[in-house]
């Protein structure tokens, strides 16, 4: 979501003369666009603002600002106890930047962090930054109206409001015609993307006969983007367990340029932390829309979300989220200790109670528990066939090519003919817990 938003900056930024640079010493103006969905996230961009004060003395004219869900949480602190930032942005005050950099130029400090319920960028074309001209992120909804406990998304980004569909499949269309063959559509829930011709977001049953019968839904959405042209290939992120339908299920299984992938965070595999998590599902019913899953798209591959030590968590829930990973087979899991966000429900409510040294350790069982997962359905791909989009180099060598197949698992193989765009059908020959190793059969 940062990287879509960054891209909308820059776009912002174009129209009033300001290129963007990969050389942040010859920088005049520099954007940290950042998240507090985490606390280590929050110490990067401390530390980063340590960092730019060698910036500042050696460019007396620089601006620093800080964009997004930090700017929003902390608003004056920034300010105030950061004494080198000039602007702080929060994520609905984008086109606000070019005022609020005027306002520097006259000598003052400037914030904006104000959230909206209908701001969803949907007039502006976003600036295609470090691009490998192949994929491409697509902003659908924004905020989130879920209040998981633990989660301060709802604060800093604010109530959910989805983006009309004509302006998501004119950006697809846009994208196709400049070379791009991979698109993601991106939301905090994008199952809970509801249009109905206008205004901040409303549930369905809300909806007047008229607006229902004109309505779109994410199912719908899917459709139309991916009729946009067959050799677009079509992903979506992020999915939360008790929104996504079976109508998106039909959707992805009628076309196959949408990508078979769900992520699907579970975030943990025991009822009575899912229930203080506010996740409004139980272990039983996340496992039935699982199953729900791998019933309509066999070959469907599905990914997680796991917290470790949320509040209370007992070693009995540890275990179960445990069996939900290796009951489930996720494809690929982020994991990740619990850390309490001031202002959320959790904060106010529970007492952060479990020993950082357990949470650690916990962490590390469900890693390991993911690994043998990997393991062991990487193992099976053995000889098969993937079809591959490739994206960029390898990282480890020059020699090969790095791109993903449907189920977004990372395939390496020799370069030989092939180039960045192409599709190519790999065979499988080798096998890790991160990727699957193979040669070019196309």
């Amino acid at each position: 979501m940062n990287f879509a938003d960054s891209e909308v900056v820059a776009s912002i930024m174009s129209e009033i003369g300001v290129e963007t640079t990969n050389d942040e010493m010859e920088a005049d103006i520099i954007f940290i666009n950042t998240c507090s969905i985490r606390d280590n996230a929050e110490q990067k961009i401390r530390h980063r603002l340590k960092h730019l004060r060698h910036n500042k003395k050696q460019n007396k004219n620089l601006t620093i600002g800080i964009l997004g869900c930090m700017a929003e949480r902390l608003k004056k602190q920034l300010l105030e106890e950061e004494k080198l930032v000039d602007i702080v942005a929060g994520p609905d005050a984008y086109k606000e930047l070019p005022i609020l950099l005027r306002e520097v130029e006259d000598g003052h400090k400037a914030i904006n962090v104000l959230l909206s319920l209908e701001e969803t960028y949907a007039e502006i074309q976003p600036t295609r930054l470090n691009s490998n001209g192949v994929t491409a992120y697509i902003s659908i909804t924004r905020g989130c109206d879920n209040m998981c406990s633990f989660c301060v998304v709802p604060f800093t980004r604010g109530r959910e409001r989805s983006r009309n569909p004509e302006s998501i499949v004119a950006e697809a269309q846009d994208l196709v015609s400049k070379g791009y063959k991979e698109v993601t559509l991106l939301g905090q829930n994008v199952d809970s993307y509801l249009w109905y011709g206008g205004g901040a977001r409303k549930d369905f049953d809300k909806l007047t006969e008229d607006e229902k019968a004109s309505s779109v839904s994410f199912a719908n959405l899917l459709e139309k983007v991916a009729q946009v042209d067959p050799t677009l290939r079509v992903r979506f992120s992020t999915s939360h367990p008790k929104d996504i339908h079976d109508e998106v299920l039909f959707v992805m299984k009628k076309y196959d340029n949408v990508a078979k992938h769900i992520h699907f965070p579970a975030q943990s595999g025991s009822t009575r932390i899912l229930e203080k998590m506010n996740r409004t599902y139980t272990r039983e019913w996340y496992e039935m829309k699982y199953n729900r899953i791998k019933e309509v798209l066999p070959n469907c591959g599905v990914s997680c979300d796991i917290i470790t030590g949320f509040c209370s968590e007992t070693e009995e829930d540890h275990q179960a989220t445990l069996d939900l990973m290796r009951t489930c087979e996720f494809e690929f899991s982020y994991m990740y200790f619990y850390s309490e966000r001031p202002g959320t429900l959790a904060a106010r409510k529970y007492e952060d109670d479990v020993p950082e040294d357990m949470k650690r350790r916990r962490l590390s069982e469900v890693i390991e528990a993911q690994h043998e997962v990997s393991r062991k359905l990487n193992a099976a791909q053995l000889g098969k066939i993937h079809r591959v989009l490739v994206e960029a180099q390898s990282k480890k060598n020059a020699d090969e090519w790095m791109g993903r197949n449907e189920q977004n698992l990372k395939v390496i193989f020799p370069r030989s003919t092939y180039a960045i765009g192409d599709y190519v059908d790999v065979r499988i020959e080798k096998t890790t817990t991160a990727s699957l190793i193979g040669v070019g059969v196309s």
